[in-house]
Formats: structure tokens, C-alpha cells, sequence
């Protein structure tokens, strides 16, 4: 029995139909020919205790760039397949372009299919780039069938297709970038990448709606999808994993673009933290982890007197609830009247901060804008404030204060719940219990 599916959400229906019933996209139910196809591996397979698998750790392949590789979790796996996602012109083929320089310098032969520039163009980029080598070679055609014939007709150890959205797949019906060819020319990567035990990455482009383009079985496809992001104004690019079956989400990695390229950023609270001399009120500092990754984050608050009976709360950088609630605790837990004020916050930078461990700092931001009294320049604040006031331990202090002490900072406020840890030299521990006893510290 057929079924259709719709590229857009993944909704599933027994009848194609124009509009997708579930998230209203127009144009997007296709039948689902995997659905009508015997499952192999289901007839083969046998049910195994999970103590009689053998389990050999997965062989990695450095790209030669350490941002890259720490994103990845220590390089490229054999016959791991990677979707790099990026909106265009972000330098997704630039970094590719770079690992695969790098690689094949190293004696590694490399196979850079291009369905969307001319052998010529990613030639001159790769000069401009220093890639260029004798090991790095070049295919650059949609014709996806000729592309494998290539890399199944030499010894290759790396493959780079760019894109998935401009290859086709011959045996697959519609154009290329339609959701039928791109699950076609996937699918056909991933074989050849598990049959020839090579490392291949896929470019994939991002929609207006901000998530990858062509069908949403393209992700569960592949083995570990990166997202590359950054801002029009900005030369800075942060590297993501959106998925890693093979290492861990929470590494960032950060890329400078210059007319060499990318380079990795070796500094990066220096991104978010401007080290100002003038002492105002209202700013605070913290130390936020982005995977094992420790950033020196600057937390300003402003507060401004309101004369309507519902004040004001902006907030950039973190969720404007977690705004609201910090302030209900400052008033209620420590006295300090808030329901007066326009409250404004702003993680300095572009900076965005989840993690709890900067609860302590906002709190005591917004006392310092309150009170227009500045608080020590070399003090950073490191606890989750609860609704009692309380103040929590928070993930990996000891990493947290190392990074604080190496960039000049003396002082510092954590739990007093914190485990006794053997803390940095040069930096001064307060242990504090509540948000009351962090105040009386600094700000009475």
C-alpha cells in the first residue's frame, strides 16, 4: 500500500493531496517509495544480547582544523556521513574547501564534487584558500552516477558534495532539489560512504524559515548534522552540531572570515566581553559554558522609572520569563523595589545564555541598576538564583573559575553548597548561601 508524505512537516497520509493537511504547506506530499520497499535488514536480522555485540570504537580522521574537529567531537569518522547546513554565502564551501586542502596536503586523497561552481572556480578559491594540492581532486558535474563511478574507481579517503539541492539522481524522477532527488542523491552518498568506509559531508542550504531545505528524513539520514550561522554584520561564524551520533551537541566552535578564509578564533570571550574601564551600574559578569567551551559573558541591566501600572521587561540573550522571574525574586527575597521600573537586560555581544549559572549575575545587575551603585570590575557571579533566594551550584566551577582567573579576574561569587574543590591561584572564592548574602558583599 502506498503511502505520501509531506516534506515539510513529515505528516503521512494514505491519499496525495496540494495542501499538506498538517502544517499547510502547499506543494509538498510526495508518495514515499521507501514505504512500498521490502526491508532487508528486517528479514536478516536476529535478535542478539546487547553483551555478545562486538563494539569497536569509531576510526577518526583529523580535518585539520581544531575547531572543526573539537565540533565533531575529534574528527571526521570512516563511512560516517555529515550534512553541513548554512543560509548561502555563510562559507560553508569555504570551510570544506579548507578541510579538504588541509587533508590532502597531509597525503589523504580527497574528492571535492561541485554541482554548482566550474572545476576553474573552485580552483581559483582553493589557491586563494592555499588548498590547492596534488591529492585534492575535482568533479565538478550533477551527474551523481559518474561522481560515485569516481570515487568507487579510486583509492579516495575523503568525499565533499556541494550540494545536495544541485545533484541528480538519474534513477530518481523531477528535478534536482525536489524532495524525491535530494532523498535519492542522500541515500546514494551514504551507501557508497558505508560500502567504501570513507568520510563524506554534504552540503545542504537553509530555507527563509531557518531549517534545512528538502525533505526531514534527510536529517535521520545522515550520521551528525552542522549547522554554520552568522550575521551579516559580523566576520564572525559559529559552527553547531545539531545532531552527533558519534560525539556530543554542545560544542561551539567559532571562525573569523578574512581574505585567507576561515580562522578558528582561539579567544572567544573576547567577542562578548569589552573590558571597559568606567565603572557603571547595572553591569555584571559571569562565565557561561557552550559545551566544554568557557565564555567571559557581560550582563547589562538598565532600569528606568515608569509611571504605568505594568513595567516594562526587554530582555536580549536570555528568555524574557527568566527576566521576569529574577526580578520577582529581587524584590520579593531582597527588598528591592522593581515593580517601579522599565527593566532592560542585554547579554553584550549577541551572546545567547541558557545555562542557569548567570542567574547570580542578572540578579545582581538588576540591584546595581536599582540602586545606581557599580559593581568590582574583577568580580564575576556563578550560581542559579531559586525562588527562595537561594543560590545553587552550578556544572563544572572549577573549568568556569580557571577561565575567570586567566583572563585577570580576582574575585568571584559561587554557592556556598559548591563542593570544596581545589579552586585556581589568584582568585579570591566567596562562598554565599543566598542572594542577600551576595548584596551585602558587593552592592551594601
Amino acid at each position: 500500500m502506498s503511502r505520501f508524505i509531506c516534506s515539510e512537516c513529515g505528516a503521512i497520509s494514505a491519499i496525495r493531496t496540494g495542501k499538506c493537511n498538517v502544517c499547510g504547506s502547499w506543494g509538498t506530499v510526495m508518495q514515499d517509495i521507501s514505504a512500498s520497499a521490502p526491508n532487508v535488514a528486517d528479514s536478516n536480522s536476529e535478535r542478539v544480547s546487547v553483551r555478545s555485540v562486538d563494539v569497536v570504537p569509531p576510526e577518526r580522521i583529523k580535518s585539520g582544523i581544531t575547531e572543526l574537529d573539537r565540533v565533531l567531537g575529534g574528527g571526521w569518522v570512516s563511512g560516517g556521513v555529515t550534512l553541513l547546513g548554512g543560509q548561502p554565502g555563510i562559507g560553508k564551501s569555504t570551510l570544506l574547501l579548507q578541510t579538504a586542502g588541509v587533508m590532502a596536503q597531509k597525503g589523504l586523497r580527497v574528492l571535492y564534487i561541485s554541482g554548482e561552481e566550474s572545476a576553474s572556480q573552485v580552483a581559483l578559491r582553493a589557491r586563494r584558500l592555499g588548498a590547492d594540492s596534488e591529492n585534492l581532486y575535482l568533479f565538478c558535474s550533477t551527474n551523481l552516477e559518474k561522481a560515485i563511478s569516481e570515487v568507487n574507481g579510486h583509492n579516495t579517503e575523503f568525499v565533499v558534495l556541494d550540494s545536495v539541492q544541485a545533484m541528480r539522481a538519474p534513477e530518481e524522477a523531477g528535478w534536482a532539489g525536489t524532495p524525491n532527488q535530494v532523498r535519492a542523491v542522500a541515500q546514494m552518498i551514504v551507501d557508497v560512504a558505508k560500502s567504501k568506509n570513507v568520510p563524506a559531508v554534504l552540503v545542504g542550504h537553509i530555507t527563509k524559515e531557518g531549517r534545512l531545505a528538502g525533505p526531514m528524513l534527510l536529517e535521520h539520514m545522515v550520521d551528525t548534522v552542522l549547522i554554520f550561522t552568522g550575521e551579516g554584520y559580523s566576520s564572525y561564524r559559529m559552527l553547531r552540531a545539531q545532531k552527533n551520533r558519534y560525539g556530543t551537541t554542545d560544542e561551539l566552535g567559532v571562525f573569523e572570515m578574512g581574505e585567507r578564509g576561515l580562522i578558528p578564533v582561539d579567544d572567544k570571550s573576547a567577542l562578548y566581553w569589552n573590558r571597559a574601564d568606567a565603572l557603571v551600574p547595572g553591569v555584571s559578569m559571569t562565565v557561561a559554558l557552550e559545551g566544554s567551551v568557557p565564555l567571559i559573558a557581560e550582563i547589562q541591566t538598565l532600569c528606568t522609572a515608569t509611571t504605568f501600572s505594568y513595567p516594562r521587561r526587554t530582555a536580549r540573550g536570555i528568555d524574557v520569563n527568566k527576566l521576569h522571574l529574577l526580578a520577582a525574586v529581587v524584590e520579593k527575597r531582597a527588598s528591592i523595589p522593581c515593580a517601579n521600573y522599565d527593566i532592560y537586560l542585554n547579554i553584550a555581544g549577541g551572546l545567547s545564555i541558557q545555562d542557569p549559572s548567570a542567574d547570580l549575575a542578572a540578579c545582581a545587575a538588576i540591584v546595581s541598576a536599582a540602586i545606581g551603585k557599580p559593581l568590582p570590575p574583577d568580580c564575576c557571579f556563578l550560581g542559579e538564583v531559586g525562588l527562595a533566594g537561594e543560590v545553587r551550584p552550578v556544572t563544572r566551577v572549577g573549568l568556569r573559575l580557571r577561565e575567570a582567573a586567566k583572563l585577570g579576574f580576582t574575585n568571584a561569587v559561587i554557592s556556598a553548597r559548591e563542593k570544596k574543590d581545589e579552586f585556581p591561584l589568584g582568585i579570591n572564592v566567596v562562598r554565599v548561601k543566598s542572594l542577600n548574602d551576595a548584596i551585602r558583599e558587593y552592592l551594601v
